[in-house]
């Protein structure tokens, strides 16, 4: 499961890109009861969202040329620069080159050969997310991809992830979950998804899906759709998960809600 304890190829933070960072904030603090933290001028007005206090992702306005909303997961990088030059060893591209923020880390932007985006966090003075799994935290990701395969070797060859396969109840198939190095099953913190398998994702594009936890999956589904959100997919149960659906703001950034199976209560 998700943790704090951030080894290399934990997922340590997330951002959304928006172009409108005050209508973003109002969303998402309406929809998830999350604070919002306005970020000054020293770092672009970057901001953070937070739950009692506690960082749960960051947020930056971003205009039509820079990019579409959505968004970012990063994962944790003893070495920025050894990340980058991993990501393009093995068929993939750096959209932002390695760079420091101040002193609270340094990161880079990229692309697998699929396309789909993320980045890498090196620590410094700022480790990362201060809760996970939590409700209103990052809960679980999932990678959708049309090249399920080959997605395997490139994060392996970039951050050591392992990959298991695992029987889905009710004859649903098989799952591929994602963990950091040697943490074993334990240590999951996603799945990889064929594209083709969600009509819905397939009509969007390959991209890494987060799931914020929530105590009421269909009462925050309500709550977004009076926000201005919209619904992707309905909520569902699955047995061994639990109750989640797939929402996206206002500006198209996607995400999803779930209630896990093991939330108490």
């Amino acid at each position: 499961m998700l943790t704090t304890r951030f080894v290399t190829g934990s997922p340590n933070w997330i951002d959304v890109s928006t172009p409108d960072i005050e209508a973003a904030a109002a969303f998402y603090t309406g929809l998830l009861g999350w604070t919002f933290a306005p970020g000054g001028a020293e770092f672009g007005g970057y901001s953070q969202f937070l739950v009692d206090g506690k960082s749960i992702g960051g947020a930056m306005q971003v205009t039509a040329d820079q990019g579409e909303p959505g968004w970012t997961v990063y994962f944790q990088s003893p070495d920025t620069d050894t990340t980058a030059k991993a990501v393009a060893a093995n068929g993939g591209s750096v959209l932002a080159q390695p760079m420091d923020v101040g002193s609270l880390g340094r990161m880079a932007v990229y692309a697998d050969p699929a396309g789909v985006a993320f980045a890498s966090w090196q620590p410094g003075d700022m480790g990362g997310l201060e809760a996970v799994t939590t409700p209103g935290s990052l809960s679980w990701l999932e990678l959708y991809t049309g090249d399920t395969t080959g997605a395997q070797p490139f994060y392996n060859a970039v951050f050591g992830h392992d990959f298991t396969a695992v029987e889905m109840p009710e004859g649903a198939g098989e799952y591929t979950t994602v963990n950091p190095a040697d943490q074993g099953p334990d240590g999951m913190f996603a799945g990889i998804v064929p594209l083709d398998s969600d009509p819905v994702e397939a009509a969007t594009g390959p991209y890494w899906l987060a799931y914020f936890e929530v105590e009421d999956v269909d009462a925050v589904v309500a709550k977004a759709l009076e926000l201005g959100g919209a619904v992707r997919s309905p909520a569902v149960t699955m047995a061994g998960a639990g109750r989640f659906a797939k929402l996206s703001d206002p500006f198209g950034a996607r995400f999803g809600v779930i209630r896990s199976e093991s939330q108490p209560g």
